[in-house]
């Protein structure tokens, strides 16, 4: 998954980085490595774990607890 496809995939689901950093257990501040590539001039990888989490997610998978999996719910914000 290249950083141009990250993001589209971010943008594709609506999600801000916030909140895929939330639905995929990592800081914002990762998510802008990944979509930019590098992190400090060094190149970024996105891993294989975040790969699937993010076909997961684009699947409508939220959990899987290693037998059955969890629908996605969606996010409440804190103004609702």
């Amino acid at each position: 998954m290249t950083p141009q496809q990250f993001r589209l995939w971010r943008r594709t689901l609506g999600l801000k980085q916030k909140d895929a950093a939330d639905r995929l257990g990592l800081k914002k501040r990762m998510i802008q490595y990944y979509e930019k590539g590098n992190r400090d001039g060094r190149p970024v990888e996105i891993p294989k774990s975040i790969r699937l989490a993010c076909y997961a997610l684009s699947e409508g998978i939220g959990d899987f607890d290693g037998q059955s999996s969890m629908p996605l719910t969606p996010e409440v914000s804190e103004t609702d």
